[in-house]
């Protein structure tokens, strides 16, 4: 999820541009880029850029198939060849380029590469071995790598953090029930308690024995929180050992109804990658056979996630954590608003109409804190009816409120919907999180089991900021639920000025939300709030005329606002520059000129680097439409407000 929308000062004074100056290098960057954009269209009517990951997806596909006896050599083949080509020199594997050596991945990395054939002594298996040993070994690799490892006895499940299947029961006002958790947390965390519970092993045809160093780690001190924690697991492992049968039973039946009921239609969960196979798993381990319907939509499924790619080495092979083209549509909407584009544009015609059938109409997890409220908004992919998110309705709501869609009293129904579902969403601080409510007790977070990437879902800057933009375009600037909006944006501004980035790489891409819906919500340009977010950007700004941000600046705040120029950071930066009244200075014409000098000749950008969020600290995502919808908005908005 990301940065913003049209700032609603630019919707009424744009002309639709009828071509460019001749010798405006910028108005021509521009063209190209919507030309661009506009090719990549679907017929039906959406756009969809590829959502990159790291090759942890790749590995567990790898092993999730082994562990089903469904694993063929083409796929092995073409995944293993992936997997190779994004080793780095030192043997390792990252979780985003240019990252740090992350001792996960490299070891799922390693075990896919054993299955495909790599022998273990091939130099660049012993590099990665190398670097496994010297980081810790298998014992300092996060629980749910070990998960893998146990399900092929290559770990004792008795060091594991226990999670028992139970936990379905417990009431929604009883800390640690599975709606405390956040969507993506209990859609994982549900099924797993059915795996652990179960303890499958299904050996490999090799050993891992040499990624161990045999040393594990120490626990806590008894009287600290973690320690507490660790206590309460001993517990529940006893538990486990010698469970009350019937209600065991039970728990796993009702966990499986659970699963069942919140498949997709395109045999996802949730229409991400780590729900989807654990539940597979699940399922099968309960005695579902792979032809039962929910696996066989569910294994099929994977196959729309999967990217092949004819490479010099051959036909390479990766999946996509999740997928992203609701969301792309509305950025690639509001872009080609933002250059000039007509209200009426076929191309605006066709994906507002595509967008319309996307609205989800009834409820889901949410309903749970919030009972009473009618469903509306749009979720971010295909088919994810089960979790609409605020971010996505949001954005969505921007974009087709400024399409002459012919058929108006649908319009404004869909809008009205999603206005008011997203509102009512609010949590009870002021602000609004992605999927829900109120998400916002961090007893999970201390459990041993959560030792990789957010559990909860509390509110943040950018989402509120998307949330605030779209109340003020829809003239709600005086609504409560804006004002309250505002005041949490403006209580979560840093001290230095910015604003934390929950969804997209990060203190760049918060400011870059905040201060366009600020303004929108008519906070003055000349506040102090804006005038140290303008401050901010000003001094981060890169000697090419670029901003960018290094994805480390989530464990690091000494690198916010520091890295490697992008051109969907550097629109970032520009958007709320030119929210601000920044039009005419010399950083924007420095900012802009950056965009266009970098520009490629067939109109997009290169953007190998990660400004995507998905877990800070943990794990990280390149849109690869990000480095062109966003860099069309931003020089829109810079010609559309020029002499």
């Amino acid at each position: 999820m990301t940065q913003g929308s049209a700032a609603t000062r630019h919707e009424e004074r744009r002309p639709a541009r009828a071509g460019t100056r001749a010798g405006d290098r910028t108005a021509e960057a521009l063209d190209r880029a919507v030309a661009h954009l506009r090719g990549l269209q679907d017929e039906r009517g959406w756009w969809k850029g590829e959502l990159e990951t790291n090759v942890t997806m790749d590995a567990e596909d790898l092993l999730l198939r082994e562990f089903l006896g469904i694993r063929g050599e083409q796929e092995t083949a073409e995944a293993a060849r992936w997997i190779r080509s994004q080793q780095r020199d030192d043997g390792t594997w990252a979780t985003f380029h240019g990252g740090p050596a992350d001792l996960s991945t490299t070891v799922e990395a390693w075990v896919a590469l054993r299955l495909a054939g790599d022998p273990a002594d091939a130099p660049h298996m012993v590099a990665a071995r190398d670097f496994v040993l010297a980081s810790g070994g298998l014992e300092r690799t996060r629980v749910f790598t070990r998960i893998w490892l146990a399900l092929f006895g290559e770990w004792s499940w008795d060091r594991l953090p226990e999670l028992p299947p139970e936990m379905i029961f417990l009431p929604k006002w009883f800390p640690l029930n599975i709606y405390n958790w956040a969507c993506w947390a209990r859609q994982t965390v549900v099924p797993l308690t059915v795996v652990g519970s179960l303890r499958p092993v299904r050996p490999l045809p090799f050993s891992v024995a040499e990624l161990r160093t045999g040393r594990h780690a120490r626990r806590d001190r008894p009287w600290s929180a973690a320690g507490a924690f660790q206590r309460l697991d001993r517990v529940l492992h006893a538990y486990g050992r010698r469970p009350v049968r019937p209600l065991r039973e039970l728990a796993r039946r009702r966990a499986a109804e659970w699963i069942l009921a919140r498949q997709e239609a395109d045999g996802s969960w949730g229409g991400i990658q780590p729900p989807w196979v654990y539940s597979l798993l699940a399922l099968h381990l309960l005695g579902y056979p792979l032809d039962h319907p929910a696996l066989r939509a569910g294994l099929a499924g994977l196959d729309r996630f999967t990217v092949r790619e004819r490479t010099p080495e051959g036909w390479v092979r990766r999946l996509e954590a999740c997928q992203s083209p609701v969301w792309d549509t509305g950025l690639a909407m509001t872009a080609l608003l933002d250059a000039g584009a007509p209200a009426d544009d076929p191309a605006l015609v066709r994906a507002a109409g595509w967008l319309l059938d996307e609205e989800i109409r009834v409820p889901g997890d949410w309903a749970v804190r919030r009972p009473g409220l009618a469903p509306g908004g749009w979720a971010f992919e295909f088919d994810n009816d089960g979790y609409p998110d605020t971010d996505d309705t949001a954005e969505i709501v921007l974009a087709l409120r400024r399409t002459a869609y012919p058929d108006r009293d649908r319009l404004r129904a869909a809008i009205d919907r999603g206005v008011a579902w997203t509102a009512g969403m609010r949590s009870r601080d002021g602000g609004w999180a992605a999927f829900d409510a109120d998400n916002t007790r961090t007893l999970a977070n201390k459990l041993p089991f959560c030792d990789f990437g957010e559990v909860i879902d509390p509110p943040s800057a950018d989402v509120t900021a998307h949330v605030v933009e779209m109340l003020a375009a829809e003239g709600r600037a005086g609504s409560a639920a804006c004002r309250s909006g505002v005041a949490w944006l403006l209580k979560a501004q840093e001290p230095d000025g910015s604003w934390f980035g929950r969804w997209g790489a990060n203190h760049v891409y918060g400011t870059g939300a905040a201060v366009p819906a600020l303004v929108a919500a008519g906070t003055d340009r000349r506040a102090a709030p804006i005038r140290r977010a303008v401050r901010w950007l000003e001094a981060h700004q890169n000697p090419d005329g670029g901003w960018g941000e290094d994805l480390r600046s989530y464990d690091d705040p000494a690198l916010a606002g520091r890295g490697t120029s992008t051109a969907s950071q550097t629109a970032w930066a520009l958007l709320a520059l030119l929210a601000a009244g920044e039009e005419s200075s010399s950083t924007v014409e420095r900012g802009v000129r950056f965009l266009v000098d970098t520009q490629r000749p067939d109109g997009t950008w290169d953007e190998p680097q990660f400004t995507g969020t998905g877990f800070p600290g943990d794990f990280y995502i390149n849109y690869h439409l990000y480095r062109l919808v966003f860099p069309i908005s931003a020089i829109g908005r810079y010609l559309a407000g020029r002499p």
